[in-house]
């Protein structure tokens, strides 16, 4: 067993708690399924673990389309048709046209790697349960070539999801599990240094004291997220603009919202002249 210890990451504020579930996972070779709303750092967490560990980090990013198969192998039978039509190639050959997916790409290394299975909950209710084999044993069969793919070094496995859909137990009882918190704003002014070293205080202040009250307004559709609070405080440092007019004008409020309902509200706490408090 590698003996990996993570230890967090200058890119990454990361708390006690979602450290030692990491280390925990790895020591255990089970996955991490980190749940949390969007924009927590989840996709960014195993960025850092990859990062701190000096491995490679491949992702796979699942989408509602998404099947199991196509993260273990491919096979590609339209080139294999092609080729035979067109004389090229050896047809006869069929492992040329088996093209692994990024599980199997993370089983064949030659190295460990880190694994990131991103946004499970957007496939259907069945795919967790169709990875529940190869999670388990680290390996896969392929019929086209009767050859089974055993994992040389065991992935360090994160599986992030955004709580969408209630993963299946089965699955569930496989993993290690941590729920990361929307950061308080002590942890936020942490994850803006990170990010903004020479921010003006008087700016981050600002910026910060708006956006929770932002999150606090009731009948929000979406409500703006760690990593719309970083791209609205970078904008706000490339316009130059009045720290004093941040929470009465509200530059460049769409970068924080996203949605048409939310932003009208916000126009209209603008055109009536009210704080965020007051409102």
């Amino acid at each position: 067993m590698d003996m990996n210890v993570f230890k967090g990451s200058d890119k990454y504020v990361v708390t006690k708690e979602l450290m030692n579930a990491v280390n925990v996972a790895i020591a255990l070779e089970k996955p991490l399924l980190i749940k949390g709303e969007p924009g927590t750092g989840k996709t960014m967490l195993a960025e850092a673990i990859a990062d701190s560990l000096g491995k490679k980090l491949i992702i796979w990013g699942i989408k509602s389309t998404t099947k199991a198969q196509e993260g273990l192998y491919v096979y590609d039978t339209v080139q294999r048709l092609y080729d035979s039509q067109f004389g090229e190639g050896n047809v006869a050959d069929i492992k040329q046209y088996i093209k692994l997916g990024k599980l199997g790409e993370a089983f064949s290394s030659d190295e460990q790697v880190v694994l990131l299975i991103d946004e499970i909950d957007k496939a259907d209710l069945e795919f967790p349960n169709d990875l529940l084999w190869e999670l388990d044993k680290m390996e896969f069969y392929i019929n086209e070539t009767k050859e089974t793919i055993k994992t040389k070094h065991r992935p360090i496995v994160i599986i992030t999801s955004n709580a969408e859909k209630e993963l299946p137990d089965a699955f569930l009882r496989r993993c290690i599990f941590h729920y990361i918190e929307f950061p308080n704003r002590e942890k936020m002014e942490e994850i803006i240094k990170v990010h903004f070293g020479d921010i003006d205080r008087k700016l981050s202040e600002n910026a910060l004291e708006a956006f929770y009250e932002i999150r606090e307004m009731d009948d929000l559709q979406k409500k703006p997220s760690t990593s719309e609070l970083l791209d609205w405080i970078q904008a706000l440092m490339i316009s130059g603009v009045d720290i004093r007019d941040i929470k009465e004008k509200m530059p460049f409020v769409g970068v924080l919202l996203k949605k048409n309902q939310d932003i009208d509200v916000m126009n209209e706490i603008k055109e009536k002249g009210y704080s965020l408090k007051r409102w």
